[in-house]
C-alpha cells in the first residue's frame, strides 16, 4: 500500500509570496464589483463574473474539501461557461444564482450569496433549493467535473484504472489497514 501525504506543504519562501502579493491584488481588485479571490472570473464571456464567481462558491459549499485549492472549483465549472451558450441553459444558470443572491438577502440580510460569511448558512441556502432543477444540474454536473480531475486522484487515494495493470488483485486488492481485524 502506498502512503499520501495529505497536508498541503508550504514554505517559507511561497508564504511570503503569496502573503505579500495579497494586498496588491486587493487594493486592484477594488472597484471592480468582484472579491479579489475571485478576479479570474472576469474572463467570463457567457456569464457574468458574479454568475461564474457564485457557481465556484456553490460548488465549494456543495463538495467541501478543505484540503482542495479553489482552481479544482474552477476548473470543475469551466464547462458553465460554454453551457451558457445556450439561451435556456444560461437562464437556468443565471435564475438559479439570482434565487440564491435573493434567498441571502432575505435570509441574512446581506448583498448576495458571495456576501454570506459561513460556510454553515450558505449549505443552508443551498438545502432550500435542493428540489429546483438548478440545483440538479450544478450537483450533477460537479459530480463529474470535480473528481474526474486527474491531478486530484492522489489527493483521495485513487491510483487510477488498473485494467492496464492487470487489475487489482495483484494490486492492492486486499491491502486494507483501517479496519479492525476480527
Amino acid at each position: 500500500m502506498r502512503n499520501i501525504d495529505r497536508r498541503t506543504i508550504i514554505s517559507r519562501r511561497g508564504f511570503m509570496k503569496t502573503t505579500a502579493a495579497a494586498p496588491a491584488a486587493a487594493t486592484l481588485a477594488v472597484g471592480v464589483g468582484i472579491s479579489a479571490d475571485a478576479a479570474w472570473a472576469q474572463g467570463a464571456k457567457n456569464l457574468s463574473a458574479h454568475v461564474t464567481a457564485t457557481l465556484v462558491k456553490a460548488a465549494r459549499d456543495i463538495f467541501p474539501h478543505d484540503m482542495l485549492a479553489d482552481k479544482y472549483y474552477v476548473t470543475a465549472c469551466a464547462g458553465y461557461e460554454l453551457l451558457a451558450k445556450d439561451a435556456d441553459k444560461k437562464a437556468l444558470l443565471e435564475g438559479g444564482v439570482a434565487r440564491l443572491d435573493a434567498d441571502a438577502k432575505d435570509r441574512f440580510g446581506v448583498a448576495n450569496y458571495m456576501s454570506v460569511n459561513w460556510e454553515a448558512d450558505r449549505v443552508t441556502l443551498l438545502n432550500g433549493i435542493t428540489s429546483t432543477p438548478f440545483f440538479a444540474k450544478l450537483r450533477g454536473d460537479l459530480v463529474v467535473s470535480l473528481y474526474n480531475q486527474k491531478e486530484l486522484w492522489p489527493k483521495f487515494g485513487y491510483e487510477g484504472a488498473s485494467a492496464d495493470k492487470g487489475g487489482y488483485i495483484k494490486r492492492g486488492f486486499d491491502d486494507i489497514d483501517w479496519l479492525p481485524t476480527v
